[in-house]
């Protein structure tokens, strides 16, 4: 077997064993049970207020 094959072969392994260790940590987090917060734990937000100013000419003094 040459060399090139055989880091093909343990690139590839690797990449499995990487595919099947990312899915099991994505049904891990998944399988919690994860409940919003309540309403009354949020500070209502103050109105942010933007405005537009366009200067259309500037005057030269």
């Amino acid at each position: 077997m040459s060399r090139s094959k055989l880091v093909a072969i343990i690139t590839g392994a690797i990449s499995v064993i990487l595919a099947i260790a990312y899915l099991i940590l994505v049904q891990l987090l998944d399988y919690r049970d994860m409940k919003p917060a309540p309403i009354s734990q949020f500070d209502p937000a103050p109105a942010i207020i933007s405005q537009l100013w366009q200067i259309d000419k500037i005057a030269k003094v």
